[in-house]
């Protein structure tokens, strides 16, 4: 029978209660930091082309502002300045961010731009596990510091209490509230007098085009320079549908540059690459789109010769191009292009293989090349916050994540912003754009964007203002070696005065 506690019993009682507090393991808070949080400052020093570079390292979260001034978001960043600059105020300024949209900025951040980098084959495919970091000698900091930008929901951005994700989750949501980051971020650090650039990767692209448009009109901040990597402008070049034939053009070429990499292509094409992606390049602009116009009014004979000619050039065979209606996807042709060899190739990266065990399906079951830069860059990024960045959060690091459904601003129509780039170039005559893309790109392949560069409403006077360079590899072109050593080479002079 239990007994109420008497006087004399209480100072034993509250040594036990004392010891056992003792005994009781400690809770542990978790790390979660926001815009009121303040940055956490490192410095390094990397070697770039013999040169060393030494730099502080700022990584922490800016709020997004509400009209009354609270905070509606915080935005996850990390800015590399490089320090013993006689005009530290006026050294050119790159923002950097990939797309998704719900990508974080990892990819460039650490695959390309950064002055640390994931320890990749050479040729860009994936090392055996445990992943690591290596300093990057091909790092663009030499030239430009550089700001990598998580938007709202990736990396460790998030909205505040009260407020939802999805409010941000839009074509125009999503230019507003990073144009309102870099704002800030410029005013706070004193840059306003920089010269500034914005490198975009993927839908990045679409973003950059929409930020270079909106920059200028609600801030008045006006840039140098869009880096338009692997990208794409108008959805009308990616997404297939009725009545749109123009994926099936603009990918055409890739599958020919994909189709040499695998030796599919017939010996005169696949001894000569520019020859091939020449004829194929032709091709888009000719015989195919009249065919593909015609439809079923093709007489039978022409479409046989159309048939031969795809095959020709994607290295696929007739049967698959007609049960096709000479119209092949992405899909199919990574599907279809090695299957002697119980092989899928990648979409990112069209080098890349893999084997799914499905050989009775129409599409790989899933993207070799992903696979095979995903585990290394989660590695990398979340050693490298706590270990070298020394910025601790408990939240998990989304590299990757969901955004939808993303509100798109159109209807009955296919999302474009090539009509906000060309009204930046217009109101800014000194605003240039570099359009970089991969050979081997099957999300967004070169010759999409091409295609929307060569359809802006753009005066003649302007388009001296646009270049191009291509690369060997795929969407992620920096993990591939070569491809990297000339991707600094290009934006180094992009940004030099």
């Amino acid at each position: 029978m239990t007994t109420a506690l008497g006087d004399e019993d209480k100072p034993a009682a509250d040594a036990k209660k004392e010891e056992n507090k003792k005994e009781e393991p400690k809770k542990i808070v978790g790390v979660i930091p926001d815009a009121t949080a303040k940055p956490v400052l490192v410095t390094n020093t990397v070697t770039i082309a013999g040169q060393a570079v030494t730099y502080r390292v700022e990584t922490g979260m800016l709020p997004l502002l509400k009209p009354d001034g609270s905070s509606k978001a915080s935005v996850f960043y990390i800015a590399y300045t490089r320090l013993g600059e006689t005009n530290a105020a006026t050294r050119p300024l790159m923002f950097c961010f990939n797309g998704g949209p719900g990508s974080s900025s990892v990819w460039l951040h650490l695959g390309g731009l950064g002055p640390r980098r994931v320890k990749m084959n050479e040729d860009g495919t994936m090392p055996a596990p445990p992943f690591g970091l290596v300093d990057n000698e091909y790092s663009i900091l030499k030239a430009a510091d550089l700001v990598f930008i998580d938007p709202v929901a990736t990396g460790y951005s998030r909205a505040t209490k009260d407020e939802k994700a999805d409010q941000f989750f839009g074509q125009s949501p999503d230019v507003e509230s990073v144009g309102e980051f870099i704002r800030l971020w410029t005013t706070r650090n004193l840059r306003w007098r920089s010269p500034k650039y914005l490198c975009g990767e993927s839908y990045g692209v679409f973003r950059a085009a929409g930020l270079a448009e909106h920059l200028h009109s609600r801030y008045g901040l006006y840039l140098n320079g869009v880096v338009l990597l692997s990208g794409v402008l108008d959805f009308a070049t990616l997404r297939e549908g009725p009545g749109n034939d123009l994926p099936s053009l603009v990918f055409l070429p890739a599958f020919t540059a994909t189709a040499q990499f695998h030796k599919k292509l017939p010996p005169d094409l696949q001894a000569d690459l520019p020859k091939a992606l020449a004829e194929s390049r032709e091709f888009i602009k000719s015989e195919y789109p009249a065919a593909l116009l015609a439809g079923a009014s093709l007489p039978a004979d022409t479409r046989q010769k159309i048939v031969a000619k795809l095959a020709r050039l994607t290295g696929l065979k007739p049967s698959v191009i007609e049960d096709n209606d000479l119209r092949v996807d992405s899909s199919v042709f990574r599907e279809m292009l090695l299957r002697d060899e119980n092989l899928i190739i990648g979409r990112y990266d069209a080098r890349i293989t893999g084997r799914d065990g499905d050989r009775s399906a129409n599409a790989p079951q899933f993207d070799p090349s992903y696979a095979s830069t995903l585990g290394p860059f989660s590695a990398a990024m979340n050693a490298y916050l706590r270990e070298e960045l020394k910025f601790e959060n408990d939240q998990p690091y989304e590299i990757l994540t969901g955004v939808s459904p993303w509100n798109f601003d159109t209807r009955n129509s296919f999302p474009s912003a090539a009509d906000r780039l060309s009204s930046a170039m217009s109101q800014n005559a000194y605003l240039r754009v570099l359009v970089l893309g991969s050979r081997r790109d099957l999300a967004c392949p070169i010759d999409g964007i091409r295609y929307s560069i060569d359809h802006l409403q753009l005066a003649p006077e302007l388009r001296k203002n646009i270049t191009y360079a291509e690369y060997e590899s795929g969407h992620m072109m920096y993990v591939n070696l070569p491809d990297l050593k000339k991707l600094q080479q290009d934006l180094e002079g992009f940004v030099k005065p």
